[in-house]
């Protein structure tokens, strides 16, 4: 396994729940570590641009509107196969399928207020973690 970075997004229904640390603690205890990590509230523009992937999806638009609706923190993790082991600490997009003790099983409100979001790729996460982090603010 190689040392990775993967961008994590505490979403508005995570932090509008004040569940920043407690989300955070499970990335930190499974041997994550988080190099970067802003709070901020995205613009439609900026949530559009960012889920552009996704503009001919039919859950693009309540997707957008769902992610500026209120703050979120995103973040860089780093360390040890870190794509795929964030996206196995959050589980299953759908909370009905995730796995008991996984982010999304224990706090997630629905399908899109599943309170986190990781890159699905290596390729993806540094797309990702660019378009919000410039390498002066990444600090491993």
């Amino acid at each position: 396994m190689a040392v990775e970075r993967t961008l994590s997004i505490l979403k508005p229904d995570a932090t509008r729940r004040n569940l920043t640390g407690q989300i955070n603690a499970r990335f930190e205890t499974a041997g994550l570590r988080i190099v970067a990590q802003k709070r901020l509230w995205l613009s439609r523009a900026q949530a559009e641009a960012f889920y552009a992937v996704h503009a001919q999806r039919p859950f693009y638009n309540d997707l957008c509107a769902f992610m500026s609706s209120g703050p979120v923190v995103v973040q860089v993790l780093e360390g040890e196969d870190a794509v795929t082991r964030n996206r196995d600490i959050m589980g299953a997009t759908n909370p009905a399928n995730a796995t008991p003790g996984t982010i999304r099983k224990d706090f997630a409100e629905s399908i899109e207020a599943n309170s986190a979001h990781g890159s699905d790729s290596a390729e993806n996460a540094a797309t990702e973690i660019a378009f919000f982090f410039s390498t002066i603010e990444i600090v491993g």
